[in-house]
Protein backbone atom coordinates (compact mmCIF):
# COMPACT_ATOMS: atom_id res chain seq x y z
CA UNK A 1 0.00 0.00 0.00
CA UNK A 2 2.72 2.46 0.85
CA UNK A 3 4.44 1.81 -2.58
CA UNK A 4 1.06 2.38 -4.44
CA UNK A 5 0.57 5.77 -2.35
CA UNK A 6 4.56 6.76 -3.36
CA UNK A 7 3.40 5.90 -6.86
CA UNK A 8 0.61 7.54 -7.33
CA UNK A 9 1.32 10.56 -5.26
CA UNK A 10 4.27 11.36 -7.68
CA UNK A 11 2.56 10.69 -11.12
CA UNK A 12 2.84 13.93 -12.74
CA UNK A 13 1.48 12.87 -15.26
CA UNK A 14 -1.81 12.64 -13.48
CA UNK A 15 -2.31 16.69 -12.71
CA UNK A 16 -1.72 17.49 -16.28
CA UNK A 17 -4.49 15.20 -17.58
CA UNK A 18 -6.69 16.95 -14.58
CA UNK A 19 -5.93 20.35 -15.66
CA UNK A 20 -6.84 19.06 -19.52
CA UNK A 21 -10.10 17.05 -18.62
CA UNK A 22 -11.09 20.22 -16.58
CA UNK A 23 -10.20 22.15 -19.79
CA UNK A 24 -12.15 20.03 -21.95
CA UNK A 25 -15.59 19.74 -19.79
CA UNK A 26 -15.39 23.88 -18.78
CA UNK A 27 -15.38 24.45 -22.19
CA UNK A 28 -18.08 21.74 -23.19
CA UNK A 29 -20.67 23.06 -20.26
CA UNK A 30 -19.65 26.89 -21.14
CA UNK A 31 -18.15 27.00 -17.33
CA UNK A 32 -14.86 28.14 -15.51
CA UNK A 33 -13.50 25.28 -13.78
CA UNK A 34 -10.14 25.82 -11.51
CA UNK A 35 -6.74 24.45 -12.54
CA UNK A 36 -5.45 22.02 -9.79
CA UNK A 37 -1.69 22.21 -8.41
CA UNK A 38 0.50 19.41 -7.79
CA UNK A 39 0.43 20.39 -3.74
CA UNK A 40 -3.45 20.16 -4.00
CA UNK A 41 -3.02 16.84 -5.60
CA UNK A 42 -0.62 14.90 -3.52
CA UNK A 43 -3.44 16.31 -0.70
CA UNK A 44 -5.60 14.72 -1.51
CA UNK A 45 -4.24 11.48 -2.15
CA UNK A 46 -2.97 11.51 1.31
CA UNK A 47 -6.70 11.66 1.86
CA UNK A 48 -7.61 9.11 0.02
CA UNK A 49 -4.86 6.42 0.80
CA UNK A 50 -5.12 7.63 4.56
CA UNK A 51 -9.00 5.73 5.01
CA UNK A 52 -7.30 2.36 5.01
CA UNK A 53 -10.93 0.74 3.33
CA UNK A 54 -10.29 2.89 0.14
CA UNK A 55 -6.70 2.70 -0.06
CA UNK A 56 -6.36 -0.93 0.08
CA UNK A 57 -9.30 -0.94 -3.29
CA UNK A 58 -7.79 2.19 -4.90
CA UNK A 59 -4.02 0.28 -4.48
CA UNK A 60 -5.56 -3.25 -5.81
CA UNK A 61 -7.01 -1.77 -8.73
CA UNK A 62 -3.94 0.73 -9.93
CA UNK A 63 -2.09 -2.48 -9.18
CA UNK A 64 -4.15 -4.73 -11.33
CA UNK A 65 -4.67 -1.63 -14.26
CA UNK A 66 -0.43 -0.72 -13.92
CA UNK A 67 -0.04 -4.62 -14.65
CA UNK A 68 -3.23 -5.47 -16.91
CA UNK A 69 -2.16 -6.30 -20.82
CA UNK A 70 -3.28 -8.53 -23.42
CA UNK A 71 -2.18 -8.91 -26.64
CA UNK A 72 -3.71 -6.90 -29.16
CA UNK A 73 -5.40 -4.87 -26.65
CA UNK A 74 -8.96 -5.43 -27.87
CA UNK A 75 -9.81 -8.64 -25.40
CA UNK A 76 -8.64 -6.61 -22.60
CA UNK A 77 -10.50 -3.55 -23.91
CA UNK A 78 -13.60 -4.38 -21.49
CA UNK A 79 -11.43 -5.52 -18.40
CA UNK A 80 -9.41 -2.15 -18.28
CA UNK A 81 -12.75 0.38 -18.90
CA UNK A 82 -14.49 -1.99 -15.88
CA UNK A 83 -11.22 -1.84 -13.60
CA UNK A 84 -10.65 2.33 -14.76
CA UNK A 85 -14.10 3.00 -14.24
CA UNK A 86 -14.73 1.05 -10.30
CA UNK A 87 -10.86 3.31 -9.77
CA UNK A 88 -12.04 6.48 -10.67
CA UNK A 89 -15.74 5.68 -8.87
CA UNK A 90 -13.88 4.39 -5.50
CA UNK A 91 -11.19 7.71 -5.43
CA UNK A 92 -14.47 9.83 -5.33
CA UNK A 93 -17.13 7.93 -3.48
CA UNK A 94 -16.00 8.90 -0.10
CA UNK A 95 -17.64 12.53 -0.81
CA UNK A 96 -20.88 10.70 -1.85
CA UNK A 97 -22.44 8.47 -4.47
CA UNK A 98 -23.47 11.57 -6.67
CA UNK A 99 -19.83 12.14 -6.83
CA UNK A 100 -18.71 7.86 -7.89
CA UNK A 101 -20.89 8.21 -10.72
CA UNK A 102 -19.64 11.63 -11.45
CA UNK A 103 -16.04 10.20 -11.26
CA UNK A 104 -17.25 7.27 -13.62
CA UNK A 105 -18.53 9.25 -16.09
CA UNK A 106 -15.85 11.86 -16.65
CA UNK A 107 -13.38 8.63 -16.48
CA UNK A 108 -14.56 7.34 -19.72
CA UNK A 109 -14.13 11.17 -21.04
CA UNK A 110 -10.47 11.75 -19.86
CA UNK A 111 -9.91 8.06 -21.30
CA UNK A 112 -10.69 9.09 -24.84
CA UNK A 113 -8.08 11.79 -24.60
CA UNK A 114 -5.03 9.21 -23.43
CA UNK A 115 -3.03 7.13 -24.82
CA UNK A 116 -0.37 4.50 -23.65
CA UNK A 117 3.33 4.48 -25.08
CA UNK A 118 4.25 1.88 -27.24
CA UNK A 119 5.34 -1.27 -25.22
CA UNK A 120 3.26 -0.19 -22.13
CA UNK A 121 0.71 -2.88 -20.92
CA UNK A 122 -2.64 -1.80 -22.08
CA UNK A 123 -4.09 -0.94 -18.62
CA UNK A 124 -1.61 1.73 -17.97
CA UNK A 125 -3.57 4.50 -20.11
CA UNK A 126 -6.90 3.81 -18.20
CA UNK A 127 -4.83 3.93 -15.04
CA UNK A 128 -3.71 7.83 -15.76
CA UNK A 129 -7.39 8.53 -16.94
CA UNK A 130 -8.90 7.40 -13.93
CA UNK A 131 -6.61 8.65 -11.52
CA UNK A 132 -7.47 12.20 -13.23
CA UNK A 133 -11.16 11.65 -12.83
CA UNK A 134 -11.70 10.46 -9.79
CA UNK A 135 -8.77 13.02 -8.08
CA UNK A 136 -10.40 15.84 -10.66
CA UNK A 137 -13.90 15.02 -8.89
CA UNK A 138 -12.57 15.00 -5.46
CA UNK A 139 -10.84 18.29 -5.48
CA UNK A 140 -12.67 21.97 -5.72
CA UNK A 141 -12.13 23.85 -8.58
CA UNK A 142 -16.46 23.91 -9.85
CA UNK A 143 -19.03 26.34 -8.88
CA UNK A 144 -21.53 24.11 -8.32
CA UNK A 145 -19.38 22.14 -5.59
CA UNK A 146 -19.28 25.12 -3.86
CA UNK A 147 -22.71 25.69 -2.73
CA UNK A 148 -25.44 24.04 -1.67
CA UNK A 149 -27.21 21.87 -4.45
CA UNK A 150 -30.12 23.46 -5.98
CA UNK A 151 -31.80 20.36 -6.11
CA UNK A 152 -32.67 19.76 -2.86
CA UNK A 153 -36.12 19.85 -1.40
Amino acid sequence: MAAEHERVRGDEEVVALVNETRDRLGEAFEVEVAHVTPEQYRAEVDTVFADGDTAVNVAALCGLLRDLDVEGDYPGFVVDELLGRELAGTIAATKGRAYSLLAEATFHYADIHTHGEAGEAAGTDDLTAALAAGFQTRLPGWSWTETESPFGV
